[in-house]
């Protein structure tokens, strides 16, 4: 990425104007990899590469999977179910729950950002996790850059700082989906041994998993991994990854020294309930998994809705679209489970993500017109 840093003219340029600009400049040398120290710029060729590996890429894998997800469903089915067979006023609580997990993530960021002496309006630390996730939608993984750059340009601080404070955010998430995963597989042990059983690539990846010659290998490789690791110690490659982990490591090692870790460990939990309310609600929306939440063997639907969650959670980690196509597909997958067909899995996943969309592309309006106000007020 390249700007002209020249934009404001000379002697016009106000205090905020400066920080802002060199906030940018930092951004732009942080997804580029790094300042470029040398006098080489990267050719025109390169840049057009590297864009459509972080948005071409995306887009493509995006339409590829939302036509895998509709190539065998019976659209009239699908539609008939949308029309005739949704309570939207769980919709609309769905929808209501997604803005609370927003404003939780704001006030977990606001503990990071103050342990750092940044301490912006809580309004604008929401919008900027609105803006986010609606930028998202268009531009999988660039609204995490952009919320460090917003907050750091409205604050005049270190753009590295406040992405600091946003990997600690990120890696706290990460752990929480290992432990949600971990007590699903635990809880819903049988239905998924069940449902796989049914299959023959199922009954051999479950022959696979309780084969003792895979578990060898693993750690054979781990073995392996680790003593390349310290053999190549001195290599480029090498020290840019411990130096990668580290950072993880620091992230991390934040949120344990800083002041307010119990609430930050409990707006984590409010988040995560959020997220998987959400999708629980939005089971009583529909007949066919309300039928699932009225069944007392199923833990009145939290088991088949814990499933799908994780699964959809997974499945969010490859990038695409504001999750559109890898997203859904999950929740398709996890609803089958419990016997729930794919032009029912299809118009559940399409509306529960369609309210998402619009509530995410609603916070982003408003998100807009705060900035905007926001701005004309501080000059």
């Amino acid at each position: 990425m390249a700007k002209d840093n020249n934009t404001f003219p000379a002697g016009k340029m106000t205090d905020a104007d400066a920080a802002e600009r060199d906030v940018v400049r930092e951004a732009e040398e942080f997804v580029d990899g790094g300042a470029d120290t040398s006098p080489e710029k990267p050719s025109p060729g390169k840049r057009v590469v590297k864009g459509l590996i972080q948005y071409g890429l995306p887009l493509v894998l995006t339409v590829w999977l939302v036509w895998y997800m509709f190539r065998k469903v019976d659209f009239y089915q699908m539609l008939d179910i949308m029309r005739h067979g949704v309570d939207y006023w769980w919709i609309l609580a769905m929808m209501a729950v997604s803005v609370f997990s927003h404003v939780f993530r704001a006030a977990r960021w606001r503990l990071q950002l103050a342990g750092l002496g940044i301490r912006p309006p809580f309004l604008a630390l929401c919008c900027s996790i609105f803006g986010t996730y609606a930028l998202n939608l268009v531009f999988p993984r660039l609204g995490e850059i952009w919320r460090c750059t917003y907050i750091a340009g409205r604050e005049k601080s270190p753009f590295t700082k406040v992405v600091g404070s946003m990997v600690a955010d990120r890696l706290s998430d990460t752990l929480m989906v290992l432990l949600i995963t971990l007590f699903t597989f635990i809880v819903a042990a049988p239905a998924l041994n069940s449902f796989l059983s049914k299959y023959p690539v199922g009954r051999d990846f479950l022959n696979l998993l309780a084969n003792p010659v895979l578990w060898i290998c693993l750690a054979v490789a781990v073995g392996l991994g680790w003593w390349l690791l310290r053999l190549l110690r001195h290599t480029r490659v090498v020290k840019w990854l411990k130096d990668v982990c580290r950072g993880l490591w620091d992230g991390l090692a934040v949120v344990a020294r800083m002041r307010g870790r119990g609430q930050f460990v409990g707006f984590t939990f409010c988040i995560w309930t959020c997220y998987f309310m959400q999708l629980y609600l939005a089971f009583f929306a529909f007949p066919f998994t309300r039928e699932l939440c009225a069944e007392s063997s199923l833990g009145f639907g939290l088991t088949p809705a814990l499933v799908a969650f994780v699964l959809s959670s997974i499945g969010m980690a490859i990038p695409s679209n504001g999750g559109l196509g890898p997203w859904n597909i999950a929740v398709m997958f996890g609803l089958s489970v419990y016997g729930i067909s794919e032009s029912q899995g299809v118009a559940f996943s399409m509306l529960v993500w369609s309210a998402q969309t619009v509530t995410l592309l609603l916070l982003g309006v408003f998100t807009m017109i705060y900035i905007a106000v926001d701005k004309k007020m501080k000059r």
